[in-house]
C-alpha cells in the first residue's frame, strides 16, 4: 500500500497534478487514494528524501518547487553515477541487453514522435536501467531511482526541448554501438557529456525563467 501510495503522489508531482508549493494532507490524500493514513504518510516521508516535498512537522507539507540549485546538486550526481555505472556494465552487457537497448530506443523514437512524453520518458528510463542492471552495484540503482523524479519534473514539462527530438535518438544509438563494441571507457565518456549537455539545456531554462514556479 505504501509503495502504491508513493508512486501515484510521485506522478501526481511529476505531471504537474500537485503542482509547486501546494500544501499537502495526509488524511485528504487518504481518502482520495481510497488508503489509510499510514501508508500515505510513509509515502510522503519517502517523497521528502527524494526531495519532490517539503515538510516542516506541525506547519507545512507541500510540493517543493524547483530549485536550481538542487536541481544542479541532483544532475551532478547522476552524471557520476551514470558513468560509473556505464564503465562498470560494459564488460557485462549480453547481446540481449544490447536487443533491449535498441528496443527501448524504438519506443522512445516512436513516443518523441508522437511527443508523447509519459511514453517517452518510461522508454529513457528502460533504456538507462539495462546499464544500471548490468552495472551489478544496488546502490546505485537506489540512488538513481531516488534522484530521477525531481529530474522527470523538468523533462516532462520541458520534453519537446529537452529530450524530444532527433538527438537524443541518435545518441542512444550511438552509446548502443559503443557498448557493442565493448570499449567501457569511451561509453562512460559519452554518458557523461550527454549529462552535461542535459544539465546546460536544463540551467538555460532557469536561467530564462521558463522553470520559474
Amino acid at each position: 500500500m505504501s509503495e502504491a501510495a508513493y508512486e501515484r503522489l510521485r506522478d501526481a508531482i511529476v505531471r504537474g497534478e500537485l503542482v509547486p508549493g501546494e500544501k499537502i494532507k495526509d488524511a485528504d490524500l487518504a481518502e482520495t487514494l481510497g488508503l489509510s493514513r499510514t501508508p500515505v504518510r510513509e509515502a510522503i516521508t519517502r517523497l521528502v528524501e527524494s526531495g519532490l516535498v517539503e515538510s516542516k512537522p506541525g506547519v507545512y507539507t507541500k510540493v517543493s518547487t524547483l530549485n536550481q540549485h538542487d536541481i544542479a546538486a541532483n544532475l551532478a550526481v547522476l552524471k557520476a553515477l551514470d558513468s560509473l555505472a556505464t564503465e562498470s556494465a560494459v564488460p557485462r552487457l549480453t547481446e540481449r541487453d544490447i536487443q533491449t537497448m535498441r528496443q527501448a530506443n524504438r519506443n522512445f523514437a516512436t513516443a518523441v514522435h508522437k511527443q508523447d512524453a509519459s511514453k517517452a520518458l518510461a522508454a529513457d528510463d528502460a533504456f538507462h536501467h539495462v546499464v544500471i542492471q548490468a552495472a551489478g552495484n544496488p546502490v546505485i540503482a537506489r540512488i538513481v531511482e531516488q534522484l530521477h523524479p525531481q529530474l522527470h519534473r523538468i523533462l516532462y514539462r520541458k520534453f519537446s526541448g529537452i529530450l524530444g527530438g532527433e538527438e537524443t535518438i541518435n545518441h542512444h544509438e550511438e552509446l548502443i554501438l559503443i557498448c557493442e563494441q565493448g570499449d567501457a571507457q569511451a561509453a562512460a565518456v559519452m554518458s557523461g557529456e550527454h549529462w552535461s549537455h542535459l544539465g546546460d539545456l536544463i540551467s538555460g531554462l532557469f536561467d530564462s525563467d521558463e522553470l520559474s514556479s
